[in-house]
C-alpha cells in the first residue's frame, strides 16, 4: 500500500534545505558522467531507429514518432458509450458539476520535457527519497540544467509536483520524476518511472508513478509540436480536487494502476475519461484550440490526479498565446460526458492476478576485468514487462553493456502488472 502522495513535503524538505545552489536554466549543457558506468552499444540501437528523429532539446519535437502508440491514451473513444454515472458525476458537486475548463499550460507554467540522446547526454544517478520501493531507480540521461515543472529555485524544498521528464530518442525510454530538485549539479526525487516508448508497458498494480494513477505524465500533455502538425491524437490528463477514496484506500479505473484517493464522498475514480460532447459547437474557437477541443472529443480527458477541479496539462513554451488558451476557460464540465468504465479496482484490490516475472539468469561476459574494461549484462526474465538495472539503465532485449572503473553490484529489476523480481551480480576491477 502506498505512502500517501500528500506526505512528500513534510518528508523530502529537510533533506533538500541542506543544500545550497544556484538555479538551473533551461539551455541544455553536458554534465559528467558518473566513472562507475556508462549505457553504452547495441543495447539500444533496434529502438533508436524509432526515436531518432525526435528533435533534441527542451521541448523538442516528436516529428511524428507516436510513444507506445497502441496505449490506452491513444485509444481514439469517440463512439464509446456514455457510463451509467455520467449525468451523477457531471453535474453532483463534489465530482465535477459547477467548472470550467482550466488550462493549466502557457508560456509561464506547466510541465516542460527535454530531448536528450544518451550517447552524447551522461547517465548520472537520481536518488529516490520517498517512494523507492515503487520507483525505478537506475541511472539516467538527465541533464545538469534539465527544466523543472514550476522553475524552481535551485536547492529549495519542493513546493510543488515539479516533474522532470527526460525523454532519450537513442535509447527510446522516457524518464519522469516527480517532486524533483537539483542542487550543485545534483539531482534527487520522491518517485521515478521509467517507460519504454515503443510499446505500450505494465507497471505493477498499486505502484505510484510521476502520477497518482501510475500513468505516464507525458504522454498526457498536450504539446506545441502537436498544434504546428495540426492534431493532438491522444488522450490529455486533467486533474480533480476530489478522488474516491474508501475503507480500501484510493479506487481507480483502467488505464490507471494506482491512486491516492481523498475523499469517500465523491464519484470521481482515478483514470475515469470523459470525453467533450460531440455536439459542441467549436467553430468559433481558434485554430490552436479547436485542435485542443477536437482532442477532447476523439480521445477524452483522462482523470490522472488530485488537483484543481478541470484542469488540464500541456507544456510551459513560449509559442503559446496565454490570451487564446483563457478562451478555453469558457467551456463548462456540462459539455462533457464520462465514457464507460471498466471494473473499479482498489488499492487492495487490483483488477486482476497472475504472476510476477521471474529471473532465470543474470550474468555477465566477464566478472574480473580491468578498469574501463566493457562488460555486457545479460538477462533472461520470462514475463517481464520490462527490465532494468540500477547502474546500467534500461535493459532492451535483454542486455546492456556497462565499464565499470571499480568493482561494482548490478542489481537488475525485471517488472511487469503483477509484480517486481531483482538479482544481483558483482564485476571485479582488478589492476
Amino acid at each position: 500500500m502506498a505512502t500517501p502522495r500528500s506526505t512528500l513535503i513534510l518528508l523530502a524538505a529537510s533533506a533538500v534545505l541542506a543544500q545550497s545552489g544556484s538555479a538551473a536554466t533551461l539551455p541544455i549543457a553536458p554534465v559528467h558522467v558518473h566513472a562507475f558506468q556508462r549505457s553504452v552499444g547495441s543495447a539500444v540501437t533496434p529502438a533508436n531507429s524509432l526515436c531518432s528523429g525526435m528533435g533534441l532539446g527542451v521541448n523538442g519535437a516528436l516529428n511524428g514518432f507516436v510513444p507506445a502508440s497502441t496505449d490506452a491514451w491513444h485509444q481514439n473513444i469517440s463512439s464509446a458509450t456514455v457510463d451509467p454515472s455520467s449525468a451523477t458525476i457531471i453535474n453532483t458537486a463534489g465530482d465535477l458539476a459547477g467548472y470550467n475548463l482550466h488550462p493549466d499550460f502557457g508560456t509561464q507554467y506547466g510541465i516542460p520535457y527535454v530531448v536528450v540522446d544518451s550517447r552524447t547526454q551522461p547517465n548520472v544517478s537520481v536518488p529516490i527519497n520517498l517512494y523507492g520501493s515503487e520507483s525505478d531507480i537506475t541511472v539516467a540521461p538527465v541533464p545538469a540544467n534539465a527544466p523543472i515543472e514550476g522553475n524552481p529555485l535551485a536547492c529549495t524544498a519542493p513546493a510543488g509536483d515539479q516533474h522532470v521528464l527526460v525523454l532519450d530518442r537513442n535509447s527510446c525510454v522516457d524518464y519522469e520524476y516527480w517532486t524533483a530538485s537539483s542542487c550543485n549539479g545534483a539531482w534527487s526525487a520522491s518517485d521515478s518511472a521509467l517507460w519504454d516508448m515503443t510499446t505500450p508497458e505494465k507497471r505493477p498494480y498499486g505502484y505510484t508513478s510521476a502520477d497518482a494513477a501510475g500513468l505516464s505524465v507525458f504522454e498526457g500533455l498536450i504539446r506545441y509540436d502537436e498544434i504546428i502538425a495540426g492534431s493532438i491524437n491522444h488522450a490529455i490528463r486533467f486533474t480533480a480536487k476530489y478522488t474516491k477514496t474508501g475503507p480500501q484506500d484510493g479506487y481507480y479505473v483502467a488505464p490507471a494502476t494506482h491512486s491516492s484517493g481523498n475523499l469517500w464522498g465523491t464519484d470521481n475514480i482515478i483514470g475515469m475519461r470523459i470525453r467533450l460532447k460531440a455536439g459542441f459547437d467549436i467553430s468559433h474557437y481558434s485554430k490552436t484550440n479547436q485542435i485542443i477541443l477536437t482532442a477532447m472529443k476523439n480521445y477524452g480527458m483522462i482523470l490522472a490526479d488530485n488537483g484543481t477541479t478541470m484542469f488540464f496539462q500541456g507544456t510551459q513554451d513560449n509559442r503559446w498565446d496565454d490570451n487564446d488558451l483563457s478562451s478555453l476557460s469558457a467551456v463548462p464540465s456540462s459539455a462533457f460526458e464520462v465514457v464507460t468504465m471498466g471494473t473499479v479496482s482498489t488499492m487492495w484490490t487490483p483488477p486482476a492476478t497472475g504472476a510476477a516475472p521471474t529471473i532465470q539468469s543474470f550474468t555477465a561476459s566477464a566478472t574480473s576485468v580491468k578498469a574501463g574494461a566493457t562488460v555486457v549484462l545479460t538477462a533472461v526474465a520470462p514475463g517481464a514487462s520490462y527490465s532494468y538495472v540500477d547502474k546500467a539503465g534500461f535493459m532492451r532485449n535483454g542486455t546492456v553493456s556497462v565499464s565499470p572503473t571499480a568493482t561494482t553490484t548490478y542489481t537488475l529489476t525485471s517488472r511487469n502488472a503483477f509484480g517486481s523480481v531483482s538479482k544481483s551480480l558483482t564485476v571485479t576491477v582488478v589492476q
